[in-house]
């Protein structure tokens, strides 16, 4: 299922799109249901992840960003 979206994390939008399963899977982050997400900030890919880490969470913002998307889909 897809999902997108923006949050709101230290005062800048991050928007998200992602696509998660119902069961966890092991194609997903950390063997979870996120199996596709791309994080931006500004009109910067700030993370991206295909089945595996294309762009990496580097940034507090996107650490933050993951963090909160995987507490609710993963």
């Amino acid at each position: 299922m897809w999902s997108e979206g923006i949050l709101s994390i230290e005062g800048k939008e991050v928007s998200y799109c992602l696509n998660h399963f119902e069961e966890p899977s092991k194609f997903g982050i950390e063997k979870g249901r996120i199996s596709k997400l791309e994080l931006r900030a500004e009109k910067a890919i700030i993370c991206n992840y295909d089945r595996g880490w294309d762009v990496k969470a580097t940034t507090n913002l996107a650490k933050k960003a993951l963090k909160q998307l995987l507490a609710e889909f993963n």
